[in-house]
């Protein structure tokens, strides 16, 4: 595994990241004492794909009046201005 100084490492710190992701790790070293390790993460398990949405799955489920706008409007008129009698 290849040692780098730290001025090194700040200097050429893409590259050197992209060699670790390769599996080519690397140590920093302080006065040429090893200080950390750098090595490419384990592959993480895939997530599972989000399922899609179904357009139309709930076709027929459901029944909605012709005259829905205008089901409420008594309702409706009764709340603003009271019963009309």
């Amino acid at each position: 595994m290849k040692t780098v100084n730290i001025h090194e490492a700040k200097t050429h710190l893409s590259r050197l990241v992209e060699d670790a992701a390769k599996g080519e790790g690397f140590v920093i070293a302080k006065a040429g004492k090893p200080m950390v390790k750098v090595v490419a993460l384990e592959e993480a398990p895939a997530e599972e794909p989000k399922k899609k949405r179904r357009i139309g799955f709930l076709d027929g489920q459901f029944f909605i009046p012709e005259d829905l706008d205008k089901a409420l409007d008594k309702e409706i008129e009764d709340l603003f201005y009271g019963e009309h009698k």
